[in-house]
């Protein structure tokens, strides 16, 4: 018995020693940039009422922050579509989603009936979150169904072929968007990709993470890339809402080419620190490790206590400059030890 324990404890640590730390710091920056987004989407909507500077604040802090997004799913592809695995481990990974998202929806609609005092037509379960952030899980899943048939068609593809797959995906992303700003849509979906950008993100993870050392882009260019298009996309925004006088998002959107363009840098930059090879101290390791495990709960739980804080103070009744701050610390904290403690329970486990 003893014998079976520790293998089991060493093959348990052989796959820490395999994990790729780049991959795990952009995990770690996406949970709390994810937190930024929705603490700043209170004040930045409040725009007219809260102050210029505060708005500014805000919004320079929402910008940044929306490359988390597109991350999760990056992350997704470079950990998942270069891999063999068996339908079973799709079906049990499904399963886990599939659970989270029935089992959330739930706690959601009734911590909105019953506490936030927010009706919600129960008919519309199928193509309207309860909560507005569980988008991301109605996303995932249809990406998830069809993930091992995405998994064989990379694994039989040359250099050429990908590399004119990502100029047709990009193009197809670029026109649907182009769509988008007019408030139209494409007759026809583009196979693949559809209507939207996550699965574009998933294949650019992918492609991004398999050719990290061969992509004859620097550091320095891909940092400058980074932050010209956040400028942009900051300027933008800004702009938009001085001239309208109401916050404008369509910028903010995760379709625009500058977000996916500045999500792509961002990506390749933290993939590509220390050579590709970040090997945090062994107590560095530790903090990465539990604060990953816990990423998944912690995005599905932060909006109960931002709720929290929405249904007791307005925007304007503490300046923003003092908010944000300590709004995203402390409900990822709180979030992380509600989401470390459910995790002691296979229960837990299974919805976080």
């Amino acid at each position: 018995m003893r014998k079976k324990r520790n293998q089991s404890t060493a093959a348990a640590q052989k796959i820490m020693k395999e994990r790729n730390y780049n991959l795990e710091l952009i995990r770690m920056f996406s949970f709390v940039m994810v937190i930024a987004i929705h603490v700043t989407n209170y004040f930045c909507r409040a725009y007219g009422e809260i102050t210029q500077g505060e708005y500014l604040f805000s919004l320079v802090i929402d910008t940044l922050s929306r490359v988390s997004v597109p991350c999760f799913f990056m992350l997704t592809g470079a950990l998942l579509l270069g891999r063999d695995e068996p339908l079973e481990k799709h079906v049990k990974r499904l399963a886990h989603f599939f659970l989270s998202l029935v089992v959330w929806s739930v706690i959601y609609y009734l911590w909105n009936v019953f506490y936030m005092g927010t009706e919600y037509d129960l008919r519309e379960i199928l193509y309207v979150p309860v909560e507005a952030h569980l988008w991301y899980l109605y996303a995932m899943i249809p990406i998830y169904f069809v993930l091992p048939f995405f998994q064989i068609m990379c694994r039989n593809m040359d250099m050429m072929m990908e590399r004119a797959f990502l100029v047709v995906i990009t193009t197809a992303v670029i026109f649907n968007y182009i769509v988008a700003l007019q408030n139209g849509e494409a007759y026809y979906d583009f196979p693949i990709i559809g209507d939207g950008v996550y699965s574009f993100f998933v294949f650019i993870g992918y492609y991004i993470y398999k050719y990290r050392k061969h992509i004859k882009i620097s550091q320095r260019t891909a940092a400058v890339a980074f932050t010209v298009c956040m400028a942009v996309t900051f300027g933008l925004t800004w702009g938009v809402t001085a001239v309208t006088g109401e916050h404008f998002e369509k910028t903010l959107q995760y379709g625009s080419p500058f977000l996916v363009l500045a999500g792509a840098a961002f990506f390749l930059f933290v993939i590509r620190l220390k050579k590709s090879e970040f090997n945090p101290s062994d107590k560095a390791e530790r903090v990465i490790d539990l604060f990953s495990r816990c990423s998944f709960g912690i995005y599905l739980i932060h909006i109960l206590f931002l709720d929290n804080y929405k249904k007791y103070m307005e925007p304007v009744d503490l300046s923003a400059w003092i908010a944000v701050p300590v709004l995203i610390v402390s409900i990822a904290a709180v979030s992380f030890i509600c989401v470390w403690a459910l995790r002691k329970f296979p229960v837990g486990r299974r919805i976080t």
